[in-house]
């Protein structure tokens, strides 16, 4: 069985990237942005999942079923946060009820 061997160089350049989204994510968590701080955060969170994927995981260098197979779960999950977001939007709350 063969595999990609990737370089120091790789790793470091991704670890460093990673502690540089780290430190973005710091700085938006401290200001209040409103409705914004959610979908800025997401979207950090997901650069960090495909970097730590790719290149500490090794899909990029991976075979190519592997990779429609992480396709096919990253799918899955889209649908079910699909079909959980819209239930959660439409709850309201109950009279008399509190935290």
């Amino acid at each position: 069985m063969h595999g990609h061997i990737s370089s120091p160089a790789t790793f470091i350049k991704t670890f460093i990237i990673l502690l540089i989204l780290m430190a973005v994510t710091v700085l938006v968590a401290t200001k209040d942005l409103g409705w914004l701080n959610t979908p800025i955060a997401m979207a950090i969170a997901i650069c960090k999942t495909a970097f730590v994927v790719l290149f500490f995981m090794g899909l990029k260098y991976s075979s190519r079923l592997s990779q429609v197979w992480a396709g096919v779960g990253l799918l899955f999950f889209i649908i079910l946060i699909g079909l959980t977001i819209p239930d959660y939007l439409t709850r309201h709350d109950l009279p008399g009820w509190s935290e």
